[in-house]
């Protein structure tokens, strides 16, 4: 009986103490919200163990919310997502973050997670198309056991069987031995154009650099690359996944996409 006594009576104490750091959580967030109050904000990063900001001069810069403004909150540790006003919780949902995993490629260094502290909603973006950086390119290389070559507009790269493959305007294409010239369409995650063993890094502005639909149906742009998009695998939300953006399902992002105007402040901790 006493046994049972102090196994009920810690788990109430734990109980109470996750409630507590819940509870302390909102609240340095709703004083960074209506007080600007970057102070807490250091706070927040200290007890998370977060001491860089691969953003620092864009959180800088970014707007302050007013009392009555909506904002939106993203906990990147418990993957969730509020669009508030105040206290008042206007929508929420399950996201996807960063993985926080590094990539290194050369004398490059990635590391692939959610930034935190306070962006804003810059641009809202209908069925956006994704541009990969150069490191998606490496990093498929690394993974498939491949080089890499960059392709620049006045270059081309030879097949290996006589033919070559260069940029035409906005079209990337091949040329045969026999002078036949096909285009090699759109890009496409995971089947990237490849010769001679070597992954091509399309030039920017052409098709097969545009990946459509691997960002869902909507995108909340925050600058720098980051944005609160959807994802053509919704099986990811809820996961630390992402190479940095915060994903969520398409039924999700378009709910709130409807809700939030541009110029919205975004907090995330």
């Amino acid at each position: 009986m006493l046994i049972a006594g102090f196994v009920v009576a810690a788990a109430v104490s734990a109980m109470l103490v996750t409630r507590t750091a819940e509870l302390r959580y909102e609240r340095d967030v709703n004083r960074m919200v209506f007080n600007d109050n970057l102070g807490v904000l250091e706070e927040v990063r200290a007890k998370i163990g977060t001491t860089t900001d691969s953003l620092k001069s864009v959180l800088a810069s970014a707007p302050v919310a007013a009392a009555d403004q909506p904002y939106i909150v993203v906990s990147i540790a418990e993957r969730k997502i509020w669009f508030k006003r105040g206290n008042t919780v206007l929508f929420q949902a399950p996201v996807a973050t960063g993985s926080g995993k590094e990539f290194v490629s050369g004398t490059n260094r990635y590391r692939f997670q959610t930034p935190r502290g306070r962006l804003v909603v810059q641009q809202k973006e209908v069925n956006p198309a994704w541009v990969p950086p150069d490191w998606h390119y490496q990093e498929q290389a690394k993974k498939r056991g491949l080089g890499v070559v960059k392709l620049s507009r006045n270059e081309s790269v030879p097949t290996g069987d006589g033919g070559l493959i260069y940029a035409s305007g906005s079209e990337l294409v091949k040329r045969s031995a026999n002078g036949t010239i096909v285009s090699l369409g759109g890009g496409s995650e995971d089947r990237e154009v490849v010769a001679g063993g070597n992954i091509i890094i399309p030039p920017f502005g052409t098709n097969a650099r545009r990946y459509e639909g691997v960002l869902g149906t909507r995108r909340l742009t925050l600058g720098d690359g980051y944005g609160i998009h959807g994802t053509n695998k919704p099986e990811t939300v809820g996961q630390a996944v992402s190479h940095g953006c915060v994903r969520m399902r398409n039924e999700d992002i378009e709910r709130l996409f409807e809700m939030v105007p541009v110029g919205t402040p975004v907090y995330l901790y």
